[in-house]
């Protein structure tokens, strides 16, 4: 009878032509077939013996392809989404093809599977990368059975309830950030002050009125943009390489979210301030750009163009109220002259790094997040001696050393997509039926008590009154905190607002009307 023999990291299936000579499996090319198991070695030497018994002569055996070969004809046929194709080469090249590529597909076994799982876990991989990588071999596998005759069954497919319970919950990801809707003007607001425009004051309060992913609100055409409604018609994706592919909203959630009143408003005067030309990318006319310049503007090139010094330029970058109002007009005519707070010609869209870098991080968290080992975390510097709450960012190599304080975390660990957890929590406060939650954040549930759920406009007003009734709470609040903020729009907000709140004969509209006599908002043209 046949036998494996083995050749210390294979085995190959040896099988008795006569009396003293014996034979190799081969393939069709004549190559002798590596068998990674000693069982299917045996099990095609037996045949191959019995060939001989009975026809005389050695049988030509077909093997199935290595796993690495399947894959190479496997991604050559798949069609998927942009995100999709520029994550599974990372995936299956980094972690499933040095541990299976040599292995024949039809001899990977589960319990295979189980040692890979194990061997990522031992190389201190996140549970949930490791799912991550374990979904992609999983559909591999799944369309070689399909590909294959030889291959019956999959051997990535995880059995219910099999394997340890204990530590399960390790295994989830932390609960995600979420703050009130007080948090979110602050985030807001800082966010602002750290851009030196509106823009991303607008921009954070609507993913936290509107529950739009990040994405969406990057690829929001103006034209989109109503006076009661967003249209959610497509997204802008950013790819590993930089570039942006537009697309339709995640899963096909194409849906019109309704606004409140105040959001209405806000997003009518940011139109007013976008681009006419729309992005180089795609021709969308976002209704939010980047703040990034579309070069590095020196202060000594600021400072040529202005007629002053490159000390001035600084000094209205970075402590705005303690220039003249001539250096400050001067210098804000000549960055507007260069270009310094144009949307960028190559970088249009705000990248989530640099977004979250630059402002949204800085402003929930009161740090600036490590760049690389030269630059390490640091607090978010203010001067606040005659300057407007909350402060004026100092910048620069010794700012803490000019700085009378430092911004306290509003909600530590805050992410933008945070934002759109507090929106649906907001709705669930509100009481908010879940069918219309789902709507507006872009779900589907495919229960069959949903289907028998509908969305009325009594729902929607209901709705749009508790959002409005937060945003008005949010504004009284930040009005007893401060007065007046450097940002303008919310400036001319809590002006409104303090208007509405305190009465023409009231005590605190007597000092409200003489700090505003006191005390005009400065123009924020400070960034870097």
């Amino acid at each position: 009878m046949g036998y494996a023999e083995n050749r210390g990291s294979y085995f190959r299936a040896r099988y008795k032509i006569r009396d003293g000579e014996y034979g190799t499996v081969k393939d069709e090319q004549g190559n002798t077939i590596r068998y990674t198991g000693k069982r299917a070695a045996v099990q095609a030497a037996n045949e191959a013996e019995a060939a001989v018994r009975t026809a005389g002569a050695p049988v030509v055996r077909t093997v199935a392809p290595t796993f690495g070969e399947y894959v190479q004809t496997w991604w050559a046929t798949q069609d998927l989404a942009a995100s999709t194709m520029q994550n599974y080469p990372s995936h299956i090249q980094g972690h499933l093809l040095p541990f299976f590529g040599e292995m024949i597909i039809t001899e990977i076994t589960r319990a295979h599977v189980e040692a890979w799982a194990k061997e990522q876990r031992a190389a201190g991989y996140a549970p949930t990368s490791i799912q991550t990588y374990r979904s992609v071999l999983h559909l591999i596998l799944q369309d070689a059975v399909e590909d294959i005759e030889e291959m019956k069954a999959n051997p990535a497919a995880q059995r219910r309830g099999r394997g340890r319970r204990a530590g399960r919950s390790r295994a989830r990801g932390p609960e995600k950030v979420i703050t009130s809707p007080l948090g979110a003007l602050l985030v807001a607001e800082r966010a602002s002050i750290l851009s030196g425009r509106d823009d991303e004051f607008v921009q954070d309060v609507t993913i936290a009125y509107t529950g739009a992913r990040w994405g969406e609100v990057v690829g929001l055409d103006c034209q989109y943009v109503r006076a009661s409604t967003i249209d959610i018609q497509q997204q802008l994706y950013e790819l590993n390489d930089g570039t942006w592919e537009l697309c339709p909203p995640k899963d096909d959630s194409y849906r019109v979210i309704d606004l409140p009143p105040f959001l209405g408003r806000l997003l009518a005067g940011q139109k007013t301030r976008a681009p006419e030309a729309g992005c180089t990318c795609h021709g969308v006319r976002s209704l939010f750009w980047s703040a990034a310049p579309v070069e590095r503007v020196t202060n000594a090139r600021i400072a040529e163009c202005a007629g002053v010094s490159a000390s001035t330029v600084k000094r209205v970058r970075d402590r705005p109220m303690d220039a003249t109002d001539v250096s400050r007009r001067r210098v804000v005519a000549a960055m507007e002259t260069l270009g310094c707070f144009s949307p960028s010609a190559t970088h249009p869209h705000w990248t989530r790094n640099a977004h979250r870098h630059q402002t949204f991080e800085p402003a929930a968290s009161g740090w600036f997040p490590a760049k690389g080992r030269t630059n390490p975390a640091h607090p978010v510097c203010v001067v606040a001696d005659g300057s407007p709450w909350p402060g004026v960012v100092t910048r620069g190599r010794y700012s803490s050393e000019h700085a009378d304080a430092c911004w306290a975390p509003v909600a530590a660990g805050l992410t933008v997509h945070g934002l759109r957890h507090c929106h649906a929590t907001w709705l669930e406060d509100l009481g908010t039926p879940k069918k219309l939650i789902d709507q507006r954040m872009g779900h589907e549930d495919g229960s069959v008590s949903a289907r028998y759920r509908h969305v009325t406009p009594g729902m929607r007003a209901r709705m749009l009154a508790g959002l409005t009734g937060m945003w008005e709470a949010s504004l009284t609040e930040r009005l007893a905190l401060a007065p007046r903020s450097p940002v303008r729009v919310l400036d001319l907000l809590l002006q409104e607002h303090a208007d509405r709140v305190f009465s023409q004969s009231s005590p605190q509209r007597v000092i409200s009307q003489a700090v505003r006599r006191s005390y005009t908002a400065p123009e924020l043209h400070f960034v870097k």
